[in-house]
């Protein structure tokens, strides 16, 4: 018997027969996915949320140019890494290597993160404007 098959049985006694969701699964450390596909997803989505906070975190603070790219490509693979590897402790052959987890859904967390980024890139001088208005005292003349 694998390791894999015999720590599904031994989760599927603790949990007394009930089946976890995807997402209380996803917050689990070192949760048993049953299906592959359901991890698949998992990180894809969790992707598509880093690209979202990423985006308007870059889209505030004007990151721009390469150099903002880099750190969104470097902080997207680097979290999903330390996901699949350390917290949820996934043997990485079964779904393919290391690279077909680390590249799972980053295109297209590239484009939101794009669009995110882009978008909030006319807001900011509303911001500026109003972070003065509220932060610095009227002068008294």
């Amino acid at each position: 018997m694998t390791s894999s098959s015999k720590r599904k049985e031994e989760v599927h006694a603790v949990n007394g027969g009930l089946k976890q969701s995807t997402w209380s699964k996803a917050i689990s450390c070192k949760a048993v996915w049953d299906e592959k596909d359901e991890f698949l997803d998992v990180v894809y989505w969790f992707r598509q949320i880093i690209a979202i906070i990423l985006g308007v975190i870059w889209g505030v603070a004007p990151l721009k140019g390469f150099l903002g790219i880099a750190i969104f490509c470097v902080i997207n693979a680097g979290v999903l890494y330390l996901y699949f590897s350390s917290f949820q402790q996934v043997d990485e052959e079964e779904y393919g290597g290391t690279w077909e987890l680390t590249k799972e859904g980053f295109m297209t967390s590239f484009a939101l993160f794009l669009v995110d980024t882009f978008g909030l890139f006319p807001v900011k001088p509303v911001v500026l404007c109003l972070s003065r208005c509220f932060i610095e005292s009227p002068k008294i003349i």
